[in-house]
């Protein structure tokens, strides 16, 4: 998986799906500061990145959970890769709302899929985890048994870790942070002088703040 996790992270930089600016971070929505900003939803711009990327998550599922009955997405970021890795598999696909509808059916979970069914979800991006694991929540409340989580990047907080083994659901991914740190540097992306602020942001991202500010 090193080799796979090392293809994406260098992808992911290439197509500017994630950006590294530990000298200018972004604001995300919770308020945090981040050298890094990570949108994954580019790479379905690039044919050649989105089939590797389904490929790999294929393998996987392959591998590790040949007895699935349904491909479930997490909205929104994850609906296409989702249905693409469904479509190479066969199989039915469901995607996860981020809040249930407040119209018509009230539905969350939009598809068909029934109790007793086996799921793997498909995410692009894992933080905390507390939005992936909304989506497993709501896929066994229906009576699935969701049998593990496929995600392309995590940023590698503990806090993810800790949740996902809270909720007792199995979860890869594709490539992670350190990977993508380490391939950063050896391609070019980012000087070595600005390795330790970005390993310095991973281990206390919410009271981080970039070398020389005032905040």
């Amino acid at each position: 998986m090193e080799k796979v996790g090392e293809i994406i992270g260098k992808n992911l930089l290439q197509i500017n799906a994630i950006k590294l600016e530990p000298a200018n971070p972004f604001t995300w929505a919770s308020g945090w500061k981040s050298p890094i900003y990570c949108d994954n939803r580019k790479t379905l711009s690039y044919p050649e990145i989105r089939n590797y990327i389904r490929d790999q998550m294929v393998k996987i599922i392959r591998d590790r959970y040949p007895d699935v009955d349904v491909i479930a997405g997490v909205a929104t970021g994850a609906i296409a890769q989702g249905v693409l890795v469904a479509q190479e598999l066969g199989l039915p696909f469901v995607y996860v709302r981020s809040s249930q509808k407040q119209h018509g059916l009230e539905n969350l979970v939009e598809g068909v899929v029934k109790p007793g069914q086996k799921v793997v979800v498909v995410e692009d991006l894992i933080s905390t985890g507390s939005s992936s694991l909304k989506a497993v929540t709501a896929l066994r409340n229906t009576g699935c048994e969701v049998k593990g989580l496929i995600a392309i990047f995590t940023y590698g907080f503990s806090v993810a870790a800790e949740n996902f083994k809270k909720a007792n659901c199995e979860w890869i991914t594709l490539s992670n942070y350190n990977i993508l740190i380490d391939m950063a540097c050896k391609s070019g992306f980012i000087k070595k002088t600005e390795i330790e602020a970005l390993k310095s942001w991973k281990e206390d991202p919410e009271n981080w703040h970039p070398a020389g500010s005032s905040d």
